[in-house]
């Protein structure tokens, strides 16, 4: 089996289930040592068990996205330990409460702005340096169809999304010059805890498996990637195109 990652770092939030868990799992066979980030233990601990026995590695890294102090300390103790990241992939995030925008609790939104948006900001601004010390550093964040839609009760969520992508779009067209590509995957309904919160009725059979939107996203964390800043659409297999200002 080809291994395009070998001897690599890469660095995957919400990792303790689902495409977060899946990916971690798909990197390390393509070679890469991963950095698991995510809230439970218990779901951490069993991908380092699957990890293991797929004769791969993987550093547990237990943390609260939240904590913007604690992702400073992850990227410290990332510098310390192998000076550099050559692959960030910011999948972690929260569907929160699918209701009218006026009904919407402040504590609710901020928390939602605070994984969904925040969070990823915080993460490009402590890993941009570790990035740049790679030959070729790949950031890849996912993002949701809805953030084009507008539709009704889906705010917060939607809002949060079309927020991340333009702060991906920034850091991409920011590092153009350099080593470093930045994109965004979008996964579509995928087999999930968060799909099944969303759309309660609906089979999960017939929606893809996390570990095959995972398989889709590999390409973007490799070396021979050249694309940058653009949406890689996985239910129509292509880039989308984005209308530059004149």
């Amino acid at each position: 089996m080809a291994r395009p990652l070998l001897d690599r770092i890469a660095l995957v939030t919400g990792a303790s289930r689902g495409i977060g868990a899946a990916l971690a799992l798909e990197l390390t066979q393509a070679g890469a040592h991963v950095v698991a980030v995510a809230r439970t233990v218990g779901g951490l601990e069993e991908l380092d068990d699957k990890i293991n026995a797929a004769g791969g590695s993987a550093t547990l890294v237990p943390l609260d996205l939240k904590d913007s102090d604690g992702i400073a300390r992850l990227a410290l103790a990332l510098n310390e330990r192998y000076q550099r990241l050559d692959v960030l992939v910011g999948n972690a995030g929260i569907l929160g409460s699918l209701s009218p925008l006026a009904h919407v609790e402040r504590k609710d939104w901020d928390n939602l702005v605070a994984v969904n948006i925040t969070a990823n900001w915080q993460l490009i601004r402590c890993m941009d340096a570790l990035l740049q010390r790679s030959r070729a550093g790949r950031a890849v964040f996912l993002t949701s169809g809805v953030a084009h839609m507008g539709r009704a009760y889906w705010g917060p969520y939607a809002s949060s999304k079309a927020a991340l992508e333009v702060l991906v779009r920034t850091y991409a067209a920011e590092c153009a010059t350099t080593s470093i590509r930045a994109n965004l995957f979008a996964p579509g309904p995928t087999r999930t805890s968060m799909n099944a919160s969303a759309f309660p009725g609906i089979d999960p059979l017939t929606v893809p498996a996390p570990e095959e939107v995972a398989k889709a996203i590999v390409p973007l964390c490799l070396p021979d990637c050249v694309e940058n800043g653009k949406i890689y659409n996985f239910r129509e297999k292509k880039f989308l195109n984005f209308r530059t200002p004149a």
